[in-house]
């Protein structure tokens, strides 16, 4: 059996990926802001769980977290980056400081953990680190275009990643999910900018009235995406993506799709440009 470190782990996706990993005999280290909020989420108080605070956007609590973890468990398996949270309004209405506090917390607390946590694994020659990224990262849309802009750059560091530990016998793979019915869409992990320009009610206005509509409907079990998730670190050759739910399917194949047409139909002027 392993030890997980996994953060924003008191509710959500991350709670389930937390549950299900304790369900299966590995030993977590679970982090969040309030590490009493990790412990309520767990009532039974399960063997193997260690509850820490860490609030991602502090590099201290992070190192202070995996050194409590080593202390306890002596290794760290797998690295589960789930803190984070949405943010919708279009980008002119966006606030320079609600974009900068979103990627403190999606971009700068992912960045945090992982020199946290790298060196056990670098150390080890041996690991998982799992990035919860989301269909946004691969596909984004109007309204939601910082919180994608956050989400695509956790693509960009995590392909690199996969790169540079791979000779080190560690795995990466990004999660990039579809809709799943945790409190994503609720107060508690999306912050919604002020609809403050007219011209945008056709473009985003559907998109954050659709947003606000789907909370608590949306077509995700996320015990089941917490399931594929353990599971994809018990495989020996583990993918660098993986998509969760039909619509995160439906959109990375109409990405796909686009890119491909275009690149076709444009084919002519992007050779133009040799020498």
């Amino acid at each position: 059996m392993g030890v997980w470190f996994v953060t924003g782990a008191s509710r959500g996706l991350g709670a389930e990926i937390t549950r299900e990993a304790l369900e299966r005999g590995h030993s977590v280290i679970a982090t969040a802001r309030d590490a009493s909020a990790v412990l309520k989420a767990y009532p039974e108080k399960p063997d193997g769980l260690l509850a820490v605070n860490a609030d991602v956007t502090e590099p201290e609590q992070l190192t202070a977290a995996v050194q409590a973890g080593l202390a306890e468990f002596g290794r760290i398996d797998v690295v589960v980056n789930n803190a984070g949270y949405g943010l919708v309004g279009a980008i002119e209405e966006t606030s320079d400081e609600a974009a900068r506090d979103l990627f403190d917390v999606n971009v700068f607390g992912l960045l945090h953990t992982l020199r946290a946590t790298l060196p056990t694994l670098r150390s080890q020659r041996s690991g998982h680190v799992v990035n919860i990224g989301s269909v946004g990262g691969f596909a984004t849309a109007a309204a939601v275009g910082l919180y994608g802009a956050s989400k695509f750059a956790v693509e960009g560091i995590s392909e690199a990643l996969h790169g540079e530990l791979a000779p080190l016998g560690v795995h990466v793979t990004i999660i990039e999910p579809g809709g799943f019915r945790t409190d994503f869409l609720g107060r508690s992990s999306i912050r919604v900018e002020p609809a403050a320009i007219a011209d945008y009610a056709v473009g985003a206005g559907p998109v954050r009235e659709a947003l606000a509509r789907n909370d608590g409907i949306q077509p995700g079990d996320p015990k089941k995406a917490a399931k594929a998730v353990v599971d994809v670190t018990e495989v020996e050759r583990p993918p660098l993506r993986l998509q969760l739910g039909a619509d995160a399917v439906e959109r990375v194949e109409a990405k796909l799709e686009l890119v491909r047409r275009e690149l076709d139909q444009w084919r002519h002027v992007a050779l133009s440009t040799a020498l």
